[in-house]
């Protein structure tokens, strides 16, 4: 799948025999999947053509050969985390009606190649996409319940799929202590799943045919193989044609794809220019993955598992060709007493030779559980082309650190997560990376409320921006949609029981300690952060007797995603910092 820069429409591609790539002209408009507000597994291939979920969530079937496309459902869910079920002509999916927490539902389901649609499971809050053994008679999946997130705690099951399509059996199987479980997949009739029970998202095997057996963990390093799971159908960890595995392991941030197995004895690091890796899959006696690295575009790889050979057989341009790229410089703050992990981030330095950069600009990175990643991103790039110094940091909180940091942000959102950028910013200019007078800070969604807070409480800077941010989170738990309705409580407390908390942690009731310019962005289509939260921010500053500078756009969504928006979000930002870098000297 492919987006459109210009559209931000999703159109798929695919490979023929001789490596040729070329798009689907047989399929109407774009391709995503809504389910949960983000989406994920909009399309699964099979041999004569592809599922996939459009704009308006309907499941169609494409043939291959672009001859036909066929419309499979036709009601008011949406779609996603599809799995092809070849073996009965049908598809696995995951199935969303409603958005309010009481009226909205999930469910696991089929739909045939004929449109008939089949309830496989139900009765859990949340699923996750499944996964089908080789022979298709045994099926695992992942369900987790609110309030938790399915990066908090989530529960396996299995099952046996009958001659019918029907499943037999279905249980639960626990894991050796509380976990976030998920990516399950099928090396022959051995289950394989990403399990952090153990501190880590780490592999671990069960052994359907002795359900007593204890869970057996890989020999792998103490490092997370998989990031928070925002969208169904991520896919870290595959099993190589001949035996042995691919793996990703994150390492200071960084996403690094290891092979081990019969054919490696010892693991061997593959692709060490990539720095990010998505989407495995095995096929044609090769593994194919996603591919991104700080200076490229994505590409689609094919890896030879015999011997590591790669070739890009899609995407992998030169990211701004003719330019020199601004690459990521890994820096770790101090620990503070006996931190084991102390929080680490990415430094991009200004482009001009031997320029002192003209301020910092600190990022914070969104979800909250999610990270900063040194992958390409036009929007630093901006930033460094025009002389800035801009740090993407990973505070407590982010994935790819191990269970025990990223669960260290319960109860302490807008706490100690603006602690660490403010951290960040201290180590950066103590230690001489960055010399320049003028430090902004902004973020997108989770990070825009991040980025009040720190300027509700710190005076070091000069102005910040909050691109479609949270700004009052008791308003945002009564109208966000289902998928994060618990999500609040376990990043502040109970309501109930920690009101003070939530008011003191609530940007919109802390204008009166905002000294310095803000700059809003928000999507009219919002449905993750309402709009509404920025509207009543910028009135709650005016009333302060302050002057917020907003910029709306109605055609846009979560996130600023249509290239003529994003273009005019940069500009008024640096618009906005160029004055308040004049005011300062």
């Amino acid at each position: 799948m492919q987006s459109d820069p210009e559209t931000g429409a999703n159109k798929v591609w695919m490979l023929n025999g001789d490596g040729e790539a070329s798009a689907l002209s047989n399929l109407p408009g774009s391709v995503r999947s809504r389910v949960n507000g983000y989406g994920g597994g909009a399309l699964t291939a099979t041999q004569d053509g592809v599922f996939v979920v459009s704009d308006d969530q309907s499941i169609l079937f494409a043939h291959g050969a672009g001859q036909w496309s066929q419309t499979l459902t036709t009601d008011t869910a949406v779609y996603g985390g599809l799995v092809a079920d070849p073996l009965r002509r049908r598809v696995l999916a995951v199935r969303e009606t409603g958005q309010g927490v009481i009226d909205g539902r999930q469910q696991l389901v089929s739909v045939g190649r004929d449109g008939l649609l089949t309830v496989l499971h139900q009765g859990e809050d949340f699923y996750g996409a499944p996964a089908l053994s080789d022979d298709g008679r045994h099926i695992a999946w992942i369900s987790w319940q609110l309030p938790d997130m399915p990066w908090i705690q989530t529960r396996l099951w299995t099952a046996r799929v009958s001659a019918d399509g029907t499943l037999e059996g279905p249980r639960v199987q626990p894991a050796p202590r509380p976990a976030s479980i998920q990516q399950p997949v099928f090396s022959g009739q051995e289950l394989w799943v990403l399990s952090d029970h153990d501190g880590w998202w780490q592999p671990w095997k069960l052994d359907l045919q002795s359900p007593a057996s204890p869970w057996e963990k890989a020999s792998v390093p103490d490092r997370d193989h998989a990031n928070a799971p925002w969208q169904l159908a991520e896919v870290h960890h595959c099993p190589l044609p001949g035996g042995g595995w691919a793996r990703t392991h994150y390492h200071q941030g960084r996403g690094e794809l290891w092979l081990s197995g019969s054919k490696h004895p010892k693991p061997v690091r593959v692709a060490p220019e990539f720095s990010d890796f998505r989407s495995l899959c095995a096929c044609g006696g090769f593994l194919y993955a996603i591919g991104r690295s700080p200076d490229h575009l994505d590409a689609v790889l094919r890896i030879d598992p015999t011997n590591a050979g790669i070739v890009v057989v899609a995407g992998g341009e030169p990211a701004l060709p003719g330019h020199v790229v601004a690459h990521p410089t890994v820096f770790q703050v101090p620990a503070l007493g006996q931190e084991s992990t102390p929080p680490e981030g990415f430094l991009y330095l200004p482009l001009k030779p031997n320029a002192e950069p003209l301020a910092l600009i600190l990022v914070v990175h969104g979800g909250p559980t999610s990270a900063a990643y040194p992958v390409f991103n036009p929007l630093i790039q901006f930033w460094c082309q025009r002389g800035f110094a801009v740090a993407e940091v990973n505070y407590r909180g982010s994935s790819g650190y191990g269970r025990a940091f990223r669960l260290a942000l319960a109860e302490c959102w807008g706490d100690i997560d603006v602690q660490d950028m403010a951290r960040a910013a201290e180590f950066l200019k103590a230690a001489g990376y960055v010399n320049g007078k003028s430090t902004f800070i902004q973020g997108r969604s989770s990070g825009g409320y991040t980025a009040l807070m720190a300027l509700s409480q710190d005076q070091r800077y000069e102005a910040g921006a909050s691109q479609f941010g949270v700004t009052d989170p008791l308003q945002l738990r009564r109208m966000t949609h289902r998928f994060e309705s618990g999500y609040l409580d376990w990043l502040l407390g109970n309501p109930e029981d920690h009101s003070q908390r939530w008011q003191e942690r609530t940007p919109r009731l802390r204008t009166a300690t905002i000294a310095s310019p803000v700059i809003f962005f928000q999507g009219g289509q919002d449905k993750v952060v309402v709009p509404e939260q920025t509207r009543m921010m910028v009135e709650a500053m005016q009333q302060a007797g302050l002057k917020p500078e907003l910029h709306w756009f109605p055609d846009e969504g979560h996130g600023i995603l249509k290239q003529v928006n994003q273009a005019a979000m940069l500009e008024a930002l640096y618009s906005f910092y160029q004055q308040r870098l004049r005011t300062i000297g």
